[in-house]
């Protein structure tokens, strides 16, 4: 946004405006009460006007990209590629960098694929780096989703390679003490922008640097941080970055990978097909340069189309401005899960360097009995090991609860959640 307002939080009756454009925000849940949706981080809740523009595609627009030469097929084209452009104009990348995926996992996998076949590179003067085998290093860190960390463990089995990680300090932070696993072995360090389990932000500068000068490339998942605060992949200076349109506020069925150029040019193509190919022989394939390399078959234009609409409405709000009100949204939900007697917070209890996601423990109740407690309460908050076992155990606890807050998330709601938070033990007999 370009008016005097850019650099300030967003106050209370924006984010009240901004609900109403929010139709699932106006459903009464368990009792009759309004929901109180505090699972951003597993998926995001999705503004009228995303839901229009998918809609719209489909009843106006609906035919097979890059396949065509009639009206609708121009159209579905068109606007396949500006939702390509919008995407990579939100991270400051170039539209010729993003391939679509069906989500980040894939992404991830995509470039982790691409490693481990390295035999059949594309040449270029960096396809030496994609090469991995005995004697290199994989490096992730104890914090990741397990979809950011079984495909190194993966390519490592696959290539002889060896596995390593970085490791937390007891808030559960990265502990840059460890960054001498970063080696002059080391091909790729792989890592998450903010945990999904902590909300801890990692110090994306120092591991980059890190790996800079030993020359391992980097790639960062940025599922749990590119809907709460900006995300430029040119100023992160990492060379692969991953995205999830439904946490982005967009549709599911859709992610993307950015990748730099020169790198994604090296890379096989994974998934083989149409509308990968320049020319085909019974004997051999020539393959199209990147994007259209890795992207074989029919593609997701619709959600893509929705996605690039979340993007604009998540850039017309402004992402500084949206950071931040979040940081007051996670400042209060610390306080209220603190407030509670014995219950412990999984990762940093400050709100520095961290988002509002916020994992929590009652001990002596499972967290199942907690989770389903509070949706009595009409309260939606996450029960499991929400895919980060290692870091569970680093924790020495085998699941959690998690709340995760979102651009409109209010303090109303926050404070809702905490009545309800401390009557958890009551309800079960002051266990």
């Amino acid at each position: 946004m370009t008016n005097d307002r850019s650099t300030k939080p967003l106050t209370t009756a924006e984010v009240e405006e901004l609900r109403k454009q929010f139709p699932i925000l106006s459903r009464l849940g368990r009792g009759g009460r309004p929901i109180v949706y505090l699972d951003a981080s597993a998926t995001s809740q999705k503004p009228q006007r995303v839901i229009d523009a998918e809609a719209d595609f489909y009843s106006h627009h609906n035919a097979a990209v890059n396949r065509g030469t009639h009206m609708l097929g121009d159209e579905s084209t068109s606007a396949f590629e500006e939702a390509r452009e919008t995407v990579a104009n939100f991270i400051n990348g170039r539209p010729e960098e993003i391939v679509w995926t069906k989500n980040a996992t894939e992404a991830i996998n995509l470039v982790a694929y691409a490693m481990s076949n390295a035999a059949a590179s594309m040449g270029g003067p960096e396809s030496a780096r994609m090469k991995v085998g005995p004697g290199d290093r994989i490096v992730a860190t104890r914090a990741e989703h397990h979809a950011n960390l079984l495909p190194w463990q993966e390519l490592a089995k696959r290539t002889g390679a060896e596995f390593a990680y970085l490791d937390l300090d007891p808030d559960g932070r990265i502990d840059l003490n460890t960054l001498d696993v970063i080696n002059e072995n080391t091909k790729l360090v792989a890592f998450t922008h903010v945990s999904n389990v902590t909300g801890a932000v990692s110090p994306v500068h120092q591991i980059v640097q890190a790996a800079r000068n030993v020359g391992a490339m980097v790639l960062l998942d940025t599922c749990q941080s590119s809907a709460h605060m900006p995300v430029d992949v040119q100023e992160l200076g990492v060379d692969f970055a991953v995205f999830s349109s439904h946490k982005m506020l967009g549709p599911t069925g859709i992610g993307a990978l950015w990748g730099r150029y020169e790198l994604l040019e090296a890379m096989p193509p994974v998934l083989v097909g149409g509308s990968v190919i320049g020319h085909v022989t019974m004997e051999n394939t020539i393959y199209l340069p990147p994007p259209a390399r890795f992207e074989a078959g029919s593609q997701p234009v619709a959600q893509a189309v929705g996605w690039a609409e979340a993007l604009r409405f998540l850039d017309e709000i402004g992402m500084d401005r949206i950071a931040k009100y979040e940081d007051r949204i996670t400042e209060e939900m610390i306080k209220v899960i603190s407030d509670v007697e014995g219950v412990r917070i999984l990762g940093p209890a400050d709100t520095s360097n961290r988002i509002g996601v916020v994992a929590f423990e009652v001990p002596g109740i499972h967290p199942h009995d907690v989770g389903q407690y509070l949706d009595s309460e009409s309260v939606a908050v996450r029960v499991g090991h929400h895919c980060a076992i290692p870091l569970h155990t680093f924790f020495n606890v085998r699941s959690s609860n998690r709340a995760s807050a979102s651009v409109t998330t209010t303090l109303d709601e926050v404070h809702r959640f905490g009545e309800a938070l401390s009557r958890v033990r009551g309800f079960f007999g002051g266990l």
